[in-house]
């Protein structure tokens, strides 16, 4: 549970950095707004629509009583808008890092000059174009594990009891692991680390992404949050990616970095 904290930290963190940057607060709200309009459209038509696809899907209870029909058919309306709000999550994410790679680019390489010890921020070296194309690349390679994932869980939302309460647990648990994996892109994408190597280190410290990425994806489903919360979220997983990639950090007792080394050292005494 150590590093599940520690990865909490590094959310609040990250909402500190950009509260004391507000220029560059400012900016990152951009991309977010755009994809929320966007998203909001989505999602309406899905609540609208959302029973008669129910309908379509399930002709064969055409002929049951009432109030079976009904019942069976209205939860899995409403399983399927829970887990749509679980996907939406991610692809905002995906989707609003892709409009905002400019903006989050220079917020993350901030991020790293100011906890710097040398007061520098690793550069790809590739041009923006580039830049773009990758992670174009590997936000639609993480979206469809995340789909993947989706389908899975809505399977298991037939499941009596276990389907409505244990599943959508997990599925916040899920959505905050990719949601994670989109934000630290930003920082080690300029560090050239590739998306396998990044999933070999989330993978390292699940409870870490968990504590990060959970509590952001719970964030999200409330309405205008993610717009507000993105760029600190991103200035957050900067700092934890310095720590998964064993960068040293002057952000001294604020850091998460300070907080594990102090959990440790009682540990050990």
């Amino acid at each position: 549970m150590r590093d599940f904290g520690v990865g909490f930290n590094y959310l609040i963190q990250g909402q500190r950095w950009v509260a004391r940057h507000g220029k560059q607060y400012g900016f990152g709200l951009l991309p977010g707004l755009i994809t929320l309009v966007v998203y909001a459209a989505a999602l309406v038509a899905l609540a609208i629509y959302g029973d008669d696809l129910i309908g379509w899907a399930t002709p064969f209870a055409d002929d049951w009583s009432s109030p079976w029909r009904g019942a069976f058919r209205g939860l899995l309306t409403a399983v399927l808008f829970a887990l749509a709000l679980l996907l939406s999550v991610v692809t905002f994410t995906a989707v609003t890092l892709l409009i905002g790679q400019p903006f989050y680019e220079n917020l993350s390489e901030k991020v790293d000059r100011d906890v710097s010890p040398d007061g520098t921020a690793p550069e790809s070296g590739l041009p923006l174009w580039r830049e773009l194309g990758i992670s174009a690349r590997d936000s639609l390679r993480i979206v469809v594990r995340a789909a993947l994932w989706g389908l899975l869980l809505f399977a298991l939302g037939f499941i009596p009891f276990v389907g409505q309460t244990a599943v959508p647990v997990i599925g916040f648990f899920v959505t905050g692991f990719f949601l994670t994996e989109e934000l630290t892109a930003v920082a080690m994408q300029r560090r050239r680390v590739g998306l396998g190597k990044r999933l070999v280190l989330l993978r390292s410290r699940k409870r870490l992404i968990w504590g990060f990425g959970t509590p952001l994806a719970v964030s999200f489903l409330v309405p205008f949050v993610a717009v507000f919360l993105m760029p600190g979220a991103v200035a957050g997983a900067t700092l934890m990616a310095r720590d998964l990639l064993g960068e040293e950090t002057t952000e001294g007792e604020r850091g998460g970095r300070a907080v594990a080394n102090r959990q440790r050292s009682a540990t050990q005494g």
